[in-house]
């Protein structure tokens, strides 16, 4: 067996299986364990996500979010032990694969639309179908 395989093999099994599925622009809450001498609490931090990086077990994403009137970015290692939760609370509708614009703007400009799930389903035109009258010959 080679190296590169054995170290594949132990990487899978530290893998999380219960981080939602995500794209750049979505909106996501990391809930994170913060040990603070002999406590441990959850903190959460809520943002969009601006870029999306790596695989496996080092894959990292980075989330940006403006609290009073100051701009903060985190990097999260998305299977890390400190990692408690990801939720998925907006789904946002870019084009763009990383979103570095962001983090020089304010109001209205460092907002990203929603994408809305049903809405995007093509709708089908029909013309109304004529019912069929029985015209009866006159005697």
């Amino acid at each position: 067996m080679q190296q590169c395989q054995v170290i594949q093999d132990l990487e899978q099994g530290m893998l999380k299986l219960d981080i939602p599925e995500f794209r750049v622009g979505d909106t996501l809450s990391v809930h994170t364990r913060i040990v603070e001498g002999d406590k441990e609490r959850v903190q959460i931090f809520t943002g969009t996500v601006i870029a999306r990086r790596g695989a496996g077990l080092s894959e990292t994403v980075a989330i940006y979010r403006v609290s009073y009137n100051t701009g903060m970015e985190r990097i999260f290692m998305l299977h890390s032990p400190r990692i408690a939760k990801i939720e998925r609370t907006r789904l946002g509708k870019v084009r763009r694969g990383k979103l570095y614009y962001l983090r020089g703007t304010s109001g209205k400009a460092s907002k990203v639309k929603e994408q809305i799930k049903g809405a995007a389903a093509p709708r089908v035109l029909s013309r109304p179908v004529a019912e069929e009258i029985s015209v009866e010959p006159a005697t």
